[in-house]
């Protein structure tokens, strides 16, 4: 019998700036001194998650000579986040398709809270795969000198919005007002302050600008607009329906509208890049759950909302209305293809928002082991774009 962990061990990486206080003359500070604590927080991630790099171990996949053991890894460390956008994740687990495949390999998981926290449990080896917006991907790669990750497969396209108050009625609206992202430098994060700039308003990593964003816990947010507190927020699903459906915000902007064909990712798979040379047959094993996983949600769109919020309890104690999960799965396309060609546009709006550099993510992408996969199961294979292997 394979032995599977599906109990997550939680991951909270605090963004946010302090809690809202009552007294609504000390709001506007206290949100700035908290986008100042979050911005130095997300500088010490970035720079902590370069750093492990370089010194990361893993001492379970090595011989008593040093020697790195390559072949079936004796255990798979899985992140992925308790939200819809993830869905290939929770579908994996609730219907085995991952520890069946993986057979002796043990799996454990963990639950993270945002892109920048998984990436850098990843790079400090506390966990060898995860599921993460495309934003943070592209950060690791470049801060470890493309030494950190790969991107393995894609998972999700489309499912975020700007979300806000009804009587904000266009982006001239928004200035003076404050916005919340799930976490600086994340992949809603990157999409929000483009946007604004844009539209002619001006942002900051700490909070200036014509336009404040303050990063925040999703669950955080919905509290704050219900109280009042946010003027709205730039969100992956299931969290755009919740404000809508739950705290009566509305649509200014769907993310879908701003690409070529409504095609951008959301939500990719990658592994640590020495995980991947030591236990190929491990993460091929994962690969092969993994799409299996996504064909399923294709093609079983009246069952997936059940497993889903199975997924959904396991992972984070609560499960979605009906017509919340049902809303976030309509602007949701499950997909293995991580949608290459939209990088070089990601890593130019990650310079647009000033939270990134102009950068070389040439080797981003290995999808060799996708594709065989993918072979194997009759299907198309899916390209690189030139900015890796495939």
């Amino acid at each position: 019998m394979t032995e599977q962990n599906n109990t997550p061990r939680r991951i909270r990486i605090v963004a946010n700036g302090g809690e809202a206080k009552n007294r609504e003359a000390h709001l506007n500070r206290r949100h700035r001194r908290g986008i100042e604590i979050a911005f130095v927080a997300g500088l010490v991630l970035l720079i902590g998650a370069g750093a492990a790099v370089a010194s990361v171990t893993s001492n379970a996949n090595k011989s008593q000579q040093g020697t790195p053991v390559t072949g079936a890894a004796s255990e798979l460390r899985l992140g992925y986040f308790a939200n819809v956008t993830h869905a290939p994740a929770l579908v994996g687990l609730q219907k085995g398709f991952f520890a069946e495949k993986l057979g002796s390999t043990k799996l454990s998981t963990q639950v993270v809270n945002a892109g920048p926290a998984a990436v850098e449990a990843l790079n400090a080896g506390a966990i060898d795969a995860a599921y993460v917006g495309p934003n943070p991907a592209i950060n690791s790669f470049v801060q470890s000198h493309g030494d950190s990750i790969s991107v393995i497969a894609g998972a999700a396209s489309g499912g975020t919005q700007l979300v806000v108050n009804p009587n904000i009625k266009s982006a001239a609206d928004l200035r003076g007002k404050v916005l919340a992202s799930p976490q600086l430098g994340g992949t809603q994060d990157v999409a929000l302050r483009t946007w604004l700039s844009a539209q002619g308003l001006k942002t900051t990593p700490t909070g200036g600008g014509d336009v404040s964003i303050n990063p925040t816990d999703n669950a955080q947010t919905l509290k704050l607009f219900q109280s009042g507190k946010l003027d709205g927020a730039w969100l992956p699903e299931p969290w755009a329906s919740r404000l809508v459906l739950e705290a009566g915000a509305k649509v200014l902007v769907d993310e879908k509208d701003l690409w070529d064909q409504g095609n951008f990712a959301t939500t990719v798979l990658i592994v640590n890049k020495k995980f991947l040379a030591e236990h190929p047959q491990t993460v091929q094993a994962l690969l092969t759950g993994h799409v299996e996983a996504v064909t399923w949600l294709q093609q079983n769109t009246q069952a997936a909302p059940a497993v889903i919020n199975a997924g959904l309890k396991a992972s984070a104690g609560s499960s979605l209305s009906d017509a919340v999960l049902q809303r976030a799965l309509t602007e949701l396309h499950f997909t293995a293809d991580p949608l290459a060609a939209t990088y070089p546009e990601l890593v130019a709006h990650g310079v647009q928002s000033g939270v990134s550099k102009q950068a070389d993510i040439n080797g981003l992408f290995d999808l060799r082991l996708l594709n065989r996969v993918l072979r194997d199961a009759k299907a198309a294979p899916v390209s690189a774009v030139g900015l890796g292997q495939e």
